[in-house]
């Protein structure tokens, strides 16, 4: 049998900690239905596979530095006949019946509509992640080569088989859905020249793009080096 100065003393602390419990001031700075937990698209815009930031620093440092090579070779266009050396584009490499391109806006919009059967996106929202902006119409978002296919060209790419380019050009771990504008004027840049506008993303934007580099052992300049290495400064 439990003494009864144990039982006592049991519901006095119980007392005790409900009372404090009650007291403690709530959070209102957070609505209710809101943030990460309630809204996933709140995190959206890391591809699976991209690496965290402990582990793309490590990366960083080993990937090997060579100067960019030249473009010779370099065609992308694959109308009128052109030989485009990345393939395709939107191969669907993976076999499952959808191109890359329709996968990654519906990875990357919410709200998202397709075509009746198809894989094809007609509407959705887009939180863009270079700018911080919403873009709700479809014929606005781009899907962008996080490690421009030119660079890829540029650092190791120009030896690779065909069927290896084609593979790089459309791994879903180096594409994002994005603001029109914002990538074209984004071009082939590399990041010691162009990083998106939006300043909260260059952690994510850095460790995308050393996974891909990483991946593919493609090589960096030193002053593309220095600045993915500044970038990752923002992750903390």
């Amino acid at each position: 049998m439990v003494p009864a100065r144990r039982i006592a003393a049991t519901l006095a602390a119980a007392l005790l900690t409900a009372a404090l419990t009650a007291c403690e001031p709530v959070d209102l700075s957070i609505p209710p239905g809101t943030g990460p937990a309630a809204n996933p698209a709140a995190n959206a815009h890391e591809p699976p596979g991209t690496v965290d930031a402990p582990t793309a620093r490590t990366r960083l440092a080993a990937l090997i530095e060579a100067p960019p090579a030249t473009l010779d070779g370099y065609v992308r266009d694959c109308d009128n006949g052109d030989a485009c050396v990345f393939g395709q584009p939107w191969f669907d490499t993976d076999g499952d019946g959808c191109d890359q391109r329709s996968q990654v806006l519906a990875r990357d919009m919410v709200d998202v509509i397709r075509k009746p059967g198809r894989c094809a996106v007609t509407s959705g929202t887009l939180h863009d992640p270079y700018t911080g902006q919403t873009v709700t119409s479809v014929s606005k978002i781009q899907i962008d080569h996080v490690v421009p296919l030119a660079e890829m060209w540029r650092s190791g790419a120009a030896n690779w088989p065909p069927d290896q380019r084609t593979r790089a050009a459309n791994d879903l771990t180096n594409l994002l859905a994005v603001n029109g504008k914002t990538n074209q004027s984004k071009g082939d840049k590399t990041p010691d020249v162009w990083l998106p506008p939006n300043t909260a993303y260059h952690c994510t934007y850095a460790r995308i793009y050393i996974t891909t580099k990483s991946n593919y052992a493609l090589t960096v300049t030193a002053i593309e080096r220095q600045a993915l290495a500044q970038a990752l400064a923002a992750c903390g």
